[in-house]
């Protein structure tokens, strides 16, 4: 979509996600209509936009969970996905356990190394051997003998961002990382995942509804809403015309929030 507000980002740079033209429909329900951006390496990326925008179902179509109607992605450089998923590291909105699913956080982490994936086989104290050694100080280390479905929403979180580390990521997509999260504890997670965006320098892709943190953390936004509405800097898209064309309602820029759960829209900043 040519939108007079878009600013484009400069050309000439590596590319960690390249989407072209994607198209996805459920049923009759046209979900992306032709969504293209354009990623380069090492930034911290936004996906904003209301629910039912397309925001998941195109992360789900980057790592090929979903097949869209017509369209391609490209992660760092590859079309291939078998080939690059290994270099892709990918945190869910939601996992849903069953409470007799005793598998625990140790056991969980485990599965993502090659040479710890076959944790029944060794003694607890071979695997933390090699799993500390990997293992991103985020909060996980003391909690890796508890049973994953006992966990809470910020506990199960941080495990599913150190699980998604544990590969050395070169790519780093997360949706909604802070569901299920407690709103004191929001902030933190957000401050953590910008931490390990300038720490590791990956690329980070990041779906949110916290219109603050996109304008405090983020490198660029893209305003969706089955299209690209706008994309831009977050000070360059963070504004009441550009929101308006996302939200389709009057959005005010987060600095202008006051908490009022009455007007249509309010969620995390955004009124």
């Amino acid at each position: 979509m040519d939108c007079p507000l878009c600013k484009h980002q400069p050309s000439g740079l590596p590319l960690a996600v390249e989407v072209n033209d994607l198209w996805l429909s459920f049923g009759q329900v046209p979900v992306l209509r032709g969504v293209s951006l354009k990623i380069p390496v090492g930034q911290l990326v936004a996906l904003i936009g209301p629910n039912g925008s397309g925001k998941t179902t195109l992360l789900r179509c980057m790592l090929g969970l979903q097949q869209p109607d017509r369209g391609t992605s490209r992660l760092l450089g590859n079309g291939r996905l078998d080939q690059v998923l290994p270099r892709v590291g990918y945190v869910p909105q939601k996992l849903s356990l069953e409470r007799s699913f005793m598998i625990t956080v140790r056991e969980f982490l485990a599965l993502r190394l090659r040479q710890t994936r076959n944790w029944f086989w060794k003694s607890r104290t071979s695997v933390d051997s090699e799993l500390v050694g990997h293992l991103p100080d985020i909060g996980v280390r003391g909690i890796l003998d508890r049973p994953l479905s006992g966990l809470s929403g910020g506990q199960l979180q941080r495990v599913l961002i150190a699980f998604s580390l544990l590969g050395d990521p070169e790519l780093l997509l997360l949706d909604e990382p802070t569901a299920g999260v407690d709103t004191p504890g929001e902030k933190s997670f957000y401050e953590l995942i910008a931490q390990i965006h300038r720490e590791r320098k990956l690329t980070v892709v990041l779906v949110s509804h916290d219109l603050s943190m996109v304008f405090r953390h983020a490198s660029w936004v893209y305003a969706l809403n089955g299209v690209v509405c706008c994309e831009g800097t977050p000070e360059h898209v963070m504004n009441a015309e550009s929101l308006k064309q996302a939200y389709g309602i009057h959005v005010s820029p987060y600095h202008h929030h006051h908490h009022d759960p009455s007007v249509p829209g309010h969620s995390h900043g955004m009124v």
